[in-house]
């Protein structure tokens, strides 16, 4: 099996396994109890199964994504023109602060599930400031490259570098912009917490997401 398909069963696996257990640990009373809750003021409720499976359809659209651009760079290996790159050492340190922001994520999903407004306001801080960090690594391993005379055009290998760390870059970009709505609602006030619960959550598996994508991506590069 190749390591795109790999990649694909796994997160295939993962989205199965997280379904299943939400079907597991489900609690009708207390979802009855919600929606009661709701319909006299939260209004969370209505919201909850589209955004859930908005979000799953759109991972599994980028699982597809991904897969393909990690397949291309597999077949595009066994052309004679293809010479291995070098990876900045910095990308360790960015993986680092991508499991540090993921970690954060998850705090703060904890903290917004009991209701504490004041660690969910600075798990969000940390999550978004470890985010950014990581962000700026892969900027700043891009200059490097360059630097060393690696340009985009100078070899297949390093084009595909560029690709597909750029690729990962924009997508959580994408959800960057969803923390900073998160966390500017958080910090005015007035949003019910089921609306921010569910936005911690959200962005949570997608941060997770991101962190599985980037490590799948970053074993590719370094095996090859």
């Amino acid at each position: 099996m190749s390591i795109s398909g790999l990649f694909l069963l796994v997160v295939a696996a993962i989205i199965g396994w997280w379904l299943f257990a939400r079907q597991l640990t489900a609690k009708p009373w207390e979802q009855k109890q919600s929606e009661a809750d709701d319909q006299y003021g939260g209004g969370a409720s209505l919201a909850l199964g589209p955004a859930r499976a908005g979000l799953w359809l759109f991972l599994g659209v980028i699982t597809a994504f991904f897969g393909l651009f990690m397949s291309a760079y597999r077949m595009r290996m066994m052309v004679p023109d293809w010479s291995p790159l070098a990876e900045p050492s910095l990308l360790w340190l960015n993986t680092v602060m991508l499991i540090l922001s993921s970690a954060a994520f998850q705090w703060t999903r904890g903290a917004a599930d009991h209701g504490d407004a004041g660690r969910v306001k600075a798990g969000l801080g940390a999550a978004g400031l470890f985010a950014l960090a990581f962000l700026a690594g892969q900027l700043l391993a891009w200059q490097q490259l360059n630097a060393s005379g690696q340009y985009l055009t100078s070899n297949p290998a390093i084009a595909f570098f560029y690709l597909l760390t750029g690729l990962h870059g924009l997508h959580l970009l994408g959800g960057l912009s969803v923390w900073g709505r998160t966390t500017a609602r958080m910090w005015r006030g007035g949003s019910p917490l089921g609306d921010i619960r569910l936005s911690v959550e959200l962005c949570t598996v997608y941060w997770h997401y991101l962190l599985l994508v980037w490590l799948a991506l970053f074993g590719l590069l370094l095996i090859t």
